[in-house]
């Protein structure tokens, strides 16, 4: 849950506010290679390597489909009232939530969400760290006066 709230502000507050500050100095015609666009895109860097790690952590696969869930929801909601899906947007009259709406209208979000739901779908992200109980060389699962070659076979 840690993980999915800290996803989810990261997305907002830093992909927010890169996207801002970003289409600001598109419209001014001021280079994105100045340093306020070079600092936007680290920005949005680092978001997409949180985003990327989390991916790939062996973390619970919540940690990234609750955010993902709740882009491809917001982007429904702009589907069926997109008046509504502007008004709840936080902070909207800052750059962050400016930023958010900018993703949010420009179909980023119902990108990121699918991608971040595609980790539910993988089995082996549910599966304990610990091993399986079928390969344990304990000997917990020994059959009493059998060998372990001979209890594969029976």
């Amino acid at each position: 849950m840690v993980f999915a709230v800290a996803l989810a502000v990261a997305i907002f507050a830093g992909g927010g506010w890169g996207v801002s500050h970003m289409t600001r100095l598109a419209a001014r015609n001021i280079s994105l290679t100045s340093i306020g666009g070079l600092s936007a895109l680290g920005v949005l860097l680092l978001v997409g390597l949180f985003l990327g790690i989390l991916m790939v952590a062996p973390v619970s696969p919540l940690a990234t489909a609750l955010p993902g869930l709740m882009m491809l929801a917001w982007t429904g909601l702009l589907g069926l009232n997109a008046q509504l899906a502007a008004r709840i947007i936080p902070l909207r009259g800052e750059e962050y939530g400016a930023g958010f709406r900018t993703m949010l209208v420009s179909g980023v979000l119902v990108v990121l969400g699918t991608l971040l739901i595609c980790p539910v779908f993988v089995p082996s992200r549910w599966r304990r760290r610990g091993g399986d109980d079928a390969e344990s060389t304990d000997g917990e699962d020994e059959i009493p006066g059998r060998p372990a070659q001979t209890r594969l076979l029976s």
